[in-house]
């Protein structure tokens, strides 16, 4: 079976995490403060210790019970230090992660649509949450403490070295060995990581659609099958999770058993040297005390070993997100009243191998005139109402928005001319007030009423607690037709010039929607154009687009 080779280059990933460090300078500075201290405390507590047994014996003379003091005092201060350091976790940290989601996330909203409606939104929610995190810890935690592994390792050594050479030699010969696994462990572990990561983002992606879908699920009796395919999927990830587990168990073992007969040697050397006479009892201590600092501080780095793995393939998940080209940015080109939308012979296809899906298409939505679009699924309608929002652009053609004075291209700056109501319940948690100030976050209460005035939503007066009533998710406690007039009254209080409607009446009952129309169209200055097979609606309409016969025009 052929190895899946990384998508980005170790050289890359740590060029981006560079960048992303900059940012965290202050914790993990901080962080590293409070490691160096430590490892300065555990090494004058290991001359301490050895000063102590050696004034108790009579190998040295001092004060024990000032010595006793001093090795009190550096507990006391180590205690401090450790405390410090969880709240620097906890309130830094929590600010950090919050931090790079909050960047992440932007970065996703302003990049091309369509490149991010390829992937699912809990495989995306899976890299905002857990990807984040694991940077984050790595860039002001990880990145600290090996820097005062290294610290106690080198200052132990150097200690050791001053009181036993050859000791202190044969304690390291096992880096070599220790850097040659660490080459063939991160090899491995990090395609294993980076496996059990993927098959933890379709585990969350299934459960996202499921919770999502419940009442599809209950009507088609699918609840077992549902929870069937999880558990199927969960399976999978056990099992890459075991075979991570086991290589890194293996590693680990062989490793530990390294510095189990390293520390036994160690222990033979000083003991045959204590009773040769040729040290005291204290400084035999404090061999065996440099011996594990030294080989502690190496077992850490290879403890390490994993989490760099992780952030590599974080890391990774991240850049691949930030793969996605951005949209088209610039300062907003808002028109005057009355605007329209012209296309000039417009081809357009998702898959450059793929069928057209709009070809040769031209149309003039003149301003000021309401435009019922009719045809069948799949004939391109929602292509073109993605067109017209710039979330795609023209394969081919001119596409633009005009008035009497000018015209542009369609794009991500021109969006300001619009309002959409898209199909479905698009509601989110929130109030109904939340709600409505998605459309102009500083809507008066006035502006408000008017527009559930105009959209028939008088309802929500009536509601105990009015505008401040709660809504579930996709509008969950109201009615379909109750959530479709509130997001048409967010349409209406953005107050633009074109508004665009896809299928945004389907739930309304015939009474209600010709009285909606009406208030909707009352103004002249409004250009409105509706996906619908609403009778209503056409009435209404000053001219129709028969989207069946778009790829013949």
């Amino acid at each position: 079976m052929k190895r899946e080779e990384p998508k980005f280059s170790n050289k890359e990933i740590l060029r981006w995490l560079l960048q992303r460090w900059k940012g965290n300078l202050k914790q993990a500075s901080l962080n590293a403060l409070i490691g160096i201290l430590k490892v300065a405390f555990s090494l004058v507590t290991v001359w301490a210790v050895q000063h102590a047994i050696d004034v108790a014996t009579g190998s040295a003379k001092g004060s024990l019970y000032l010595t006793v003091g001093l090795m009190a005092l550096l507990v006391v201060l180590r205690f401090v230090l450790s405390v410090t350091s969880v709240w620097i976790a906890n309130l830094l940290g929590i600010r950090a992660t919050n931090r790079m989601q909050r960047h992440t996330l932007d970065r996703l909203l302003r990049s091309e649509w369509l490149g991010n409606e390829r992937r699912h939104s809990g495989d995306i929610i899976n890299r905002l949450d857990k990807d984040v995190s694991v940077i984050v810890t790595f860039l002001t935690e990880t990145i600290p403490s090996i820097l005062s592994t290294a610290i106690l390792l080198v200052g132990s050594f150097l200690y050791l070295f001053q009181m036993d050479r050859i000791l202190a030699l044969i304690t390291i010969v096992v880096v070599p060995f220790f850097l040659i696994l660490s080459k063939l462990y991160v090899r491995n572990m990090r395609r294993l990581t980076r496996s059990v990561r993927d098959s933890s983002s379709k585990v969350q992606s299934i459960m996202t659609e499921t919770v999502q879908n419940q009442m599809l699920i209950k009507t088609l009796e699918y609840n077992d099958e549902a929870v069937g395919r999880i558990g199927g999927m969960q399976d999978d990830l056990q099992h890459k999770i075991m075979d991570r587990t086991r290589f890194s168990v293996f590693s680990r073992m062989i490793t530990t058993l390294g510095f189990s007969f390293s520390y036994l040697f160690a222990f033979l050397w000083a003991a045959v040297r204590l009773s040769h006479q040729t040290i005291t009892f204290g400084q035999m201590s404090a061999f065996l005390q440099l011996v594990t600092r030294i080989q502690t501080p190496m077992n850490s780095l290879m403890q390490i070993i994993p989490s760099t793995i992780g952030v590599l393939t974080a890391a990774e998940r991240l850049m691949e997100l930030e793969e996605i080209p951005l949209e088209q940015q610039g300062e907003n080109k808002q028109l005057d009243s009355a605007c329209g939308v012209r296309f000039q012979q417009v081809d357009f296809t998702y898959d450059e191998k793929a069928e057209k899906v709009i070809k040769n298409f031209s149309f003039d939505f003149k301003p000021g005139t309401c435009t019922a679009i009719l045809g069948e699924t799949g004939v391109g309608k929602t292509t073109l109402i993605r067109l017209i929002l710039a979330l795609i652009s023209p394969s081919k053609g001119k596409a633009t928005v005009y008035n009497r004075h000018e015209e542009h291209p369609l794009s991500p700056q021109t969006r300001c001319n619009f309002v959409y109501v898209p199909q479905g319940n698009t509601l989110l948690s929130g109030t109904i007030r939340e709600n409505l100030c998605l459309g102009k976050p500083n809507a008066t209460e006035k502006e408000m009423r008017e527009a559930l005035e105009k959209s028939c939503a008088t309802f929500v007066f009536n509601l105990p607690q009015g505008l401040d009533t709660p809504c579930n998710e996709r509008g969950g406690g109201l009615s379909e037709g109750q959530a479709q007039r509130i997001a048409i009254a967010r349409a209406l209080i953005r107050n633009k010039s074109i508004m665009l409607f896809d299928e945004a009446t389907s739930a309304l009952d015939p009474e209600t929607e010709c009285k909606l129309l009406k208030n909707i169209m009352e103004n002249d200055d409004k250009t409105i154009i509706f996906i619908t097979h609403r009778k209503a609606v056409l009435e209404f309409a000053d001219q129709t687009l028969e989207m069946e016969s778009i790829n013949n025009m």
